[in-house]
């Protein structure tokens, strides 16, 4: 349709120095809007025959978008092709990777040239909702209910990525149990232990994957657990660890009053014992820096043997280790390299289990860049087509015949070339908001795919809920950025030997003379609210 125009387009993959990150929470912060909160006119009006009139041409669209690899989709690609085709659209990719799209999401908002669509990573991340607050991003509250997919959002997923009860994103889907551990089940045989059912099985596992040659090669050249840094903070093992010892998720409550969780004891030991896995080379040395677009990487190169992250990443690996070993001629016949499990026990002798909050970051639509009502309606109309079946696959899976093959009418099998995939095809359904559920092919139900949805069900009765998640701080908004820093800088320091529990008090102390006692009583006011 436009191949020419579409192959003269520049592809633009952002890397950003975190250094900066400060002066754009800054200038997001001290930013004027047109109009103060929720003022975005007529929110509620169906869109209009000039809408409908325009509908001819295709949408100019250009859409910001987390990559967890170093190879992406080209605007050219022959399923972002077919992507405009079916929606009459004209879309420019910005990818920015995932281990700096926070810092490139604050620069961004600080510069004020947006893209029409961006994807948000934090609904209550300090500076968007300061940006909110200051009028930069359209209200699209009243506006859902003119769309046959987006009108059937949740209410409980719609309220925890609100601001203030207001909706200034479409969220993006999730399973609520989705977290977990998968791990190399091969080494686990190969060191005789069984799936981990304690801290202690877990930690002992990590331990015979350095110690006990997994990997058989007669070298000492394998470890543990892969950790990365992480957009929402250092690490994403991490936060399920600490609720495995029975830290609350972000806020506890004591005495009828919230209390941060890093002020348990139950965080700090988990703290000590990352400082452990660290001491003992049972977790990679560069995980405060790592990419995630790496992340999988030292499994399928047979370097480790677990992560701690979405169980679904199970099955990902298991196919990249297939390929890897066939292109090496190295595959035998067995079905699964990789198992999954949600949790393992803590000392109280309970499951503690890490939800999501029922959807992962939002795509909002910028004031700057989008002028109109009828614009917002046709961007609105295209996130709602994204949740059509076919488009789900197509953005999921690609082409038919190309990137994967139909088994029947409910499932498919994916190719095996996996720079085809990454190059074509993965990422794209970063855009997809999954309202009101996943409606496309999936992938044939391999026995560990099937274990995967299991284990995601099972997690929904141990989930440990964060009991401020629908609470908009003032304070929050101003000093979040500066008060998250505090903490994730220390208990990095501390894992690493650079401070000691002293060091790791100290810096509670900082955080709270920072504005963290106020933060505190901001939130108790708010919960208290709540109750009555």
């Amino acid at each position: 349709m436009k191949k020419k125009k579409k192959q003269a387009k520049r592809v633009s993959t952002f890397l950003v120095l975190s250094t900066v990150c400060a002066a754009a929470l800054a200038g997001c912060s001290s930013g004027s809007g047109s109009g103060g909160e929720g003022a975005s006119g007529d929110s509620s009006a169906a869109p209009s025959a000039n809408a409908s009139a325009e509908a001819e041409k295709p949408l100019k669209l250009n859409i910001m978008l987390p990559i967890f690899k170093t190879n992406y989709p080209k605007d050219d690609s022959p399923v972002a092709a077919e992507l405009e085709e079916l929606t009459n659209t004209d879309i420019h990719f910005e990818w920015v990777p995932n281990a700096s799209y926070g810092d490139k999401f604050n620069i961004t908002l600080a510069s004020g040239n947006l893209p029409k669509i961006i994807y948000v990573p934090d609904s209550k991340g300090p500076s968007f909702v300061s940006a909110v607050k200051s009028g930069a991003f359209w209200d699209l509250t009243d506006k859902l209910k003119n769309y046959p997919n987006l009108s059937q959002a949740n209410e409980v997923i719609l309220n925890n990525s609100s601001i203030n009860g207001r909706t200034y994103g479409i969220y993006r889907g999730r399973e609520l149990g989705r977290n977990g551990v998968y791990y190399r089940q091969d080494w686990l045989e190969k060191v005789g232990l069984q799936q981990p059912k304690t801290i202690d099985d877990f930690y002992n596992m990590l331990k015979a994957f350095k110690e006990k040659d997994p990997d058989g090669n007669g070298k000492d050249d394998t470890y543990g657990l892969v950790m990365v840094k992480w957009t929402a903070g250092w690490g994403a093992g991490f936060d399920q660890i600490k609720l495995w010892f029975g830290a609350p998720n972000v806020w506890g409550e004591k005495d009828g009053k919230l209390v941060p969780e890093f002020e348990y004891d139950e965080y700090f030991e988990a703290l000590k014992f990352m400082k452990k896995l660290y001491d003992e080379k049972l977790v990679n040395q560069d995980f405060a820096v790592m990419d995630s677009a790496k992340w999988t990487d030292p499994l399928v190169n047979g370097q480790a043997g677990a992560i701690i992250d979405v169980v679904d990443g199970a099955a990902r690996a298991d196919d990249k280790i297939h390929a890897s070993l066939k292109d090496a001629g190295k595959e035998d016949s067995r079905e699964q390299y990789m198992d999954v499990f949600g949790a393992v026990t803590g000392p109280d002798g309970q499951i503690h289990t890490l939800p999501t909050s029922g959807f992962a970051g939002m795509l909002a639509i910028p004031k700057s860049s989008v002028k109109t009502e009828e614009e917002v309606d046709r961007i609105l109309k295209f996130l709602d087509q994204l949740n059509e079946p076919d488009l789900q696959t197509l953005t999921s899976f690609g082409l038919e015949g190309k990137h994967y093959k139909k088994i029947d009418d409910k499932t498919l099998e994916r190719s095996s070339d996996s720079v085809l995939l990454e190059s074509e095809v993965e990422g794209l359904n970063q855009m997809v908001p999954y309202i009101p559920e996943g409606k496309g092919l999936q992938v044939a139900q391999t026995p560990l795919r099937l274990k995967q949805t299991e284990v995601q069900l099972k997690n929904r009765d141990t989930i440990v809920a964060n009991p401020a998640e629908p609470f908009i701080s003032e304070v929050y908004a101003q000093k979040g950025q500066q008060l998250g820093n505090i903490i994730n800088d220390a208990r990095i320091k501390f894992i690493v030997g650079q401070i000691d529990e002293k060091g790791w008090r100290d810096a509670i102390e900082l955080w709270k003379k920072s504005g963290g006692d106020d933060y505190v009583k901001e939130i108790n006011e708010l919960y208290a609210a709540s109750k009555s």
